[in-house]
């Protein structure tokens, strides 16, 4: 599967002949959408609208652009500024029978998702998880006492209305060659993006773009996370990095930014992890993402750590999404 999504990826951002041969298919991809958001304006296809403020935190592209990291960032915001935020999620990879599913920073991620998990803990914001966000959204409005929903992804998630948008771009591929699915890596052309209230660029931002840059340098030991250690303690020691994120490259160069001496393993999005993925015949430390500890926690070993992932945000993000949200 990760042969698979490389070559896409190959495709999608180098320059290829292949695309010549897929735009057909992505002509008939952009009349369905076009059709899609059609229906909906006019009605024919109903979309629901909750009782209170909805957030979307989306991107345009197949791929990991930050999405988990921003909703984090955003709902601990929100509960500084008074707000009492609940959070959506599809609950991507979880294998529960029936959705929606609540989320508690103890639940199994196997069952509600790795990503969901995450945002559990780091939030302590009432979530739930389903394919069907406007269900999912209507329920936890109704079981808890939240002002405000973030939705994490489901920005062509047309069937729930929002009041917000945020588009989320990473810096470093962009938007590849452009084109839509399958020829290219985008969900919707890029100028759905102008549609947007905000757009944040993971790097280095455009026109009109806020930044967000990340931050972490301190690991936790997945055995015993009151053990914390500072990146560089790691010193020219071999480092085993395991990442099955949806742009491993990005947190690859990101450690190795950091002075890191890596020895990449790269999983697709969302692997549910084994034991075996991470027996190298080594004693060298594993370091991993926070996404991907939640799924090995039950066979940690004393060298498994996981990087938590800060991020920074101009302040005047901050202050123009509360002043947005207000008016709502």
């Amino acid at each position: 599967m990760m042969s698979v999504a490389r070559t896409l990826y190959n495709i999608w951002y180098n320059k290829s002949g292949v695309t010549i041969l897929l735009r057909p298919l992505t002509w008939l991809y952009l009349l369905i959408i076009f059709v899609r958001r059609l229906f909906y304006k006019i009605h024919i296809f109903r979309s629901i609208k909750l009782p209170v403020p909805v957030i979307v935190v989306g991107n345009l592209t197949v791929g990991g652009t930050g999405k988990t990291p921003v909703v984090i960032y955003i709902a601990n915001l929100l509960k500084r500024s008074g707000y009492s935020p609940g959070i959506i999620s599809r609950g991507y990879g979880g294998k529960a029978k029936k959705w929606p599913q609540q989320v508690r920073p103890d639940c199994d991620p196997v069952m509600v998702g790795d990503e969901a998990i995450v945002i559990s803990r780091r939030t302590q914001c009432p979530m739930s998880v389903g394919p069907d966000r406007a269900e999912t959204g209507r329920m936890l409005h109704e079981h808890s006492h939240c002002d405000v929903i973030i939705s994490d992804d489901g920005l062509q998630h047309y069937k729930l209305r929002r009041d917000v948008e945020i588009v989320l771009i990473d810096g470093m591929r962009r938007f590849g060659n452009g084109f839509c699915l399958p020829a290219g890596p985008l969900r919707e052309p890029v100028s759905r993006k102008d549609q947007a209230d905000f757009v944040i660029t993971n790097g280095i931002a455009g026109y009109n773009e806020y930044s967000m840059e990340y931050r972490g340098n301190v690991a936790v030991n997945l055995l015993d996370e009151s053990r914390h250690m500072n990146l560089d303690e790691f010193g020219d020691e071999l480092v085993h990095l395991i990442a099955g994120v949806g742009n491993p490259d990005r947190f690859f160069e990101q450690m190795r930014n950091k002075g890191l001496n890596i020895s990449e393993h790269a999983f697709t999005d969302h692997h549910l992890f084994a034991e075996d993925d991470l027996t190298f015949n080594d004693e060298f430390p594993i370091l991993m993402t926070e996404k991907d500890a939640v799924k090995c926690h039950r066979f940690a070993k004393e060298n498994m750590w996981y990087l938590p992932i800060e991020i920074h945000m101009d302040n005047d993000f901050d202050m123009q999404l509360l002043n947005l949200l207000e008016k709502k």
